[in-house]
Parts: structure tokens; sequence; C-alpha cells
């Protein structure tokens, strides 16, 4: 089926449309990624090197894509990754959190969101808050029982960062507030982008810059970069600071930047009910293997001791299941729905969810299989030296090949998603 005005059929063409909309310094800002980007290629790359082992005949007329996690039943192995301050749309994590309802799915919430816990709870019953290690264990500890009055689910801690933040093609400025000031010195390009333009102006507001659940519910959020300042300020936790949070907190704990296998085993000690396989999304150590290359290694070492969840690259459905293959329980996307946010509002992010969706509906025909819960590593076909564990570097990859200057060309057969 052929895209139209109000509908894409892969993700591909929701970057492409929000590419367009976007003002270049947010569309920027979505890209992301560290230094050569080579981790942010090699995230999307790797996938393209796992190969399937179809089937042709005995294949189930219906598939059940529905999975837990946590012990919340969702309807497909496939979630809203938390991303911090986007400026994308009018209403940001609220409108995702109502897609992802809709859709049957959780939402992740970054506490450097722009919407506070309680909306986007209120939006999508399950929520889970997501924070960095910023400030005292008390002012931590203080942001997991925000959420959980609020209604959320679970609390992911995000661990791998380490303030790299230098682009070979030049990092977005990201104002510290929106004056007059610098609101003239952006209008050049929010001009030039005259729907992104309306559609706030429609909304009768400006970008939202705050970071609301940082802070105690009724206190005047703090501003972006002083809540990332506080971050850079806070030592870094140690095991027995994250056993002290696990210990303490009534929520399900998930650890979020796992690529080692002895940080995963880590994680089992300490009691986490989860861990997630990411590299934050190509923003951390650049030259990191792409998330799919650590999967394996992780899943092997903590078994089903743990919930192994998986963030990273997630293009398509079929991308979705080779992690499932490789141990996964259940994905989550980033980049792919913010495109689809920029591209379509609310409308755009169901759209992203049913590429999805369908994607991972169809490559379980293709291998026969009747469940998500089915799929094993025997159906994929792993090249050696996959994993990297012999110590070969990620392919060497450019910024430029990440961004994508011109739009590539559909399919002519059967749509992606």
């Amino acid at each position: 089926m052929a895209s139209t005005k109000d509908w894409f059929e892969t993700v591909n063409e929701a970057q492409w449309r929000a590419k367009k909309r976007l003002p270049r310094s947010v569309y920027l800002a979505l890209l992301a990624s560290t230094e050569r980007g080579l981790t942010l290629s090699d995230n999307v790359g790797a996938f393209d090197e796992l190969g399937w082992r179809p089937r042709i005949a005995d294949l189930p007329g219906e598939r059940d894509l529905s999975t837990t996690v946590l012990g919340h039943e969702i309807s497909m192995p496939l979630m809203i990754s938390p991303v911090g301050v986007q400026a994308v749309h009018p209403e940001g994590e609220v409108a995702v959190a109502r897609a992802a309802k809709e859709e049957g799915t959780a939402m992740g919430l970054s506490a450097f969101g722009s919407k506070p816990v309680e909306e986007v709870a209120a939006a999508n019953p399950l929520t889970f808050l997501q924070t960095y290690w910023v400030g005292s264990r008390d002012d931590i500890l203080a942001r997991a029982e925000r959420g959980k009055a609020a209604g959320a689910k679970a609390f992911i801690l995000t661990l791998d960062w380490s303030f790299a933040s230098r682009r070979d093609w030049g990092s977005p400025p990201i104002p510290q507030k929106l004056d007059l000031k610098t609101m003239a010195s952006f209008a050049p390009e929010v001009i030039r982008k005259p729907r992104y333009l309306a559609t706030y102006l429609r909304h009768k507001q400006l970008p939202e810059l705050g970071v609301p659940n940082i802070g105690a519910v009724g206190e005047e959020p703090p501003g972006f970069f002083d809540a990332y300042g506080m971050w850079m300020q806070t030592p870094p936790p140690t095991w027995d600071d994250l056993a002290w949070l696990v210990d303490q907190l009534d929520l399900p704990v998930v650890i979020k930047g796992v690529s080692h296998p002895d940080d995963a085993r880590r994680v089992v000690d300490i009691g986490a009910a989860a861990l997630s396989v990411s590299t934050h999304g190509g923003n951390n150590l650049d030259s990191t293997p792409g998330s799919i290359r650590s999967l394996p290694g992780v899943v092997d070492a903590v078994g089903d001791q743990v919930e192994v969840l998986f963030d990273g690259g997630i293009r398509r459905g079929a991308d979705a299941v080779k992690a499932l293959a490789l141990g996964a329980r259940a994905v989550m996307i980033g980049r792919a729905y913010l495109w689809g946010m920029a591209a379509g509002g609310e409308q755009g992010v169901r759209n992203v969810l049913s590429i999805m969706r369908s994607g991972i509906d169809e490559t379980l025909l293709g291998l026969g299989h009747s469940s998500v819960h089915d799929v094993r590593r025997e159906d994929l076909i792993v090249p050696a030296g996959f994993t990297r564990l012999d110590g070969e570097p990620p392919a060497a990859a450019t910024a430029v090949a990440a961004l994508p200057t011109t739009r590539q060309a559909p399919p002519t057969a059967h749509p992606e998603g």
C-alpha cells in the first residue's frame, strides 16, 4: 500500500517527513549520537547482517503477538522508549502515551521529558518512569515515589552515559530559555518550516524546555540545562547505591544501558526486575558495537534470571523479531516514534506502531510461528564475528551516512510494516 498524505508505509518515510517538517536544529537534536556516529550507524546497520531461515508450508493462519513485561500484558513485544525534551509537537509525551495506549503497549517517560508523569500516566496507565542518577539518594527515591503515586508501573534507571556530546557534523544549539532574543535567533530556520510553526500556533504555546519530573509536584520545573548540570555534578552510582534503590522501591526496577555480560550479572545480583541492552541510541562511547551485537552475550550471561529488554536501531518489525530471536523479551523504540510524531502528531505515532505490528506479524508468518514466544536463534543466520567478541571494531561509518539528505525510494512490492 503506497503512502498517502496522512499515512506513511515505512519508518524511513516517517524520517523523511520529519526532516522535511522540523527546523534543522530540532531534527539534528533527535538524530543526536556522538563523535563520528559509529555506534549510531552500527545500531541500525548490524541488523542487516542477520538473515532468516523462512518456512513455506503449514504456516499459521493466525499469529499471537502479545507478551508480558514486568507482569503487564502488552499487545506486541514493542514499547515506547523514554526520550528527553523533544520540542517535536506541542502535545509531547501525552500524545505519545495516548497512541501507545490505543495500540496496547507501554509508555516509557523520561525524567527529562516535557510533560509531568501525572499527565502521562493518566493518558496511559501502563507508564514506566525513567530517570538518570541525578541528585542525592533521597532525590532519586522521591522521584520514583512520585512516579508510583502517579500510577507508574515501573522505574527505569538509565546508566550508560559519559557526557560525550561532540559530533563531527556539529551539535545543534539548544536554548536555555525561549526569550525574545532566543526566538529571534531561531526565527530564520523556524519560518522555513511553516507547518511546524503552525502546529505550535494552533496550540497557543511555545516548545517546552522545562523538565517537570525532576522536581516535586507543584514546584517550578527546572530548565533542561539546570537539570543537566545537576546530573553532571552527581557522582556516578556504585553497585551498592543501585542495590539500595532496588531494596527501597516497591516498584520493579529496570537497569537500562547494559552491554557487558559482567554488568548483566551484577544487575541480577542487586535484584532488579529487568535490564535493557542499550547504547543510549549511540549517545554514549562512540565505537561501542550496536546493541544487537551485545544482546546474545548478555542473554547467555543471565538466562531467565531477569527480563531482558532491548533498545537500539529498531526501524521495522523484522528488527524487533531478530532481537526476540536473540533472547530479548521485548524491544523499545525511540527515534522511530519521534519521527512519526513529527510527521503526524499522535496519529503519526500510531502509524509507526502499526507499521511495527504488521512487520512483526509478517515475520512470524514467514518463519512459520504462531506466537512471538516461538521465535528462536535457530530462525536466524548469524555470521561469524557478529558479536565482535573477537575484538573486531564496528565497521567504519560516517556521520554523513546517518544523515539522509534525499528521500529514499519506497519499496515497489509489499509494505514494510
